[in-house]
């Protein structure tokens, strides 16, 4: 059962950004916040209020997340070599559920993780049921063959509302992908301008 029982998509309200990229989101038709101050003008934000707001889009983006999650996240991210936003947005597109998501085998990236949770997918032959599980390049990615005829997964791998990028190399007609390599940036088709610098700097004030 997925964590958030709000609705999903007063993220997007709040943020003021469709950050799904998807049709149904309220926020292509009430271009403001929710609550009865939604429609008033919104003030310049400080620089902390745009490091807070990159945070809460980029985590909001990945669904059930916890903030201790997160955080732990970037600190591992922290530790390694290289670009330290780069790295983050590795690690982050690394988890399982988000690969489920991007090889189309669920229309949303709630819908991904209670999928993994409740056993139909397997990374290279084995069963995993734990959605932040962490691929490896040439993980192969499965679903279940009692869960191939599912009508979520034909929906999500027939629509057109988004392309599988190309770290990830899936085959719908037998629903296996695999993870060929771990994205930069600019691989991920995020709908929204995501920016993992002012996170970076969110966390290391």
């Amino acid at each position: 059962m997925t964590k958030r029982i709000h609705a999903k998509h007063k993220i997007d309200r709040r943020l003021g950004e469709n950050i799904w990229g998807r049709p149904k989101s309220p926020q292509n038709k009430r271009e403001y916040g929710p609550g009865e101050h939604g429609q008033r003008r919104r003030g310049k934000l400080s620089d902390y209020g745009q490091q807070l707001r990159a945070k809460q889009k980029l985590k909001g983006y990945y669904g059930n997340i916890t903030e201790k999650q997160f955080k732990a996240i970037y600190h591992e991210a922290s530790r390694q070599k290289g670009d330290t936003s780069e790295r983050l947005i590795g690690l982050l597109e690394r988890r399982l559920d988000a690969a489920v998501y991007r090889a189309k085998f669920v229309p949303t990236v709630f819908a991904a993780r209670q999928f993994i949770s409740h056993g139909h997918v397997k990374v290279n032959g084995r069963r995993v049921t734990i959605p932040s599980y962490r691929l490896k390049e040439g993980d192969v990615i499965e679903v279940r063959d009692k869960s191939k005829d599912l009508g979520m997964v034909l929906e999500a791998a027939q629509s057109s509302e988004r392309d599988v990028p190309d770290y990830v190399d899936v085959d719908h007609g037998k629903m296996v992908a695999t993870f060929t390599r771990v994205p930069t940036l600019s691989d991920v088709p995020y709908p929204v301008m995501m920016e993992p610098n002012l996170v970076i700097e969110f966390y290391s004030r």
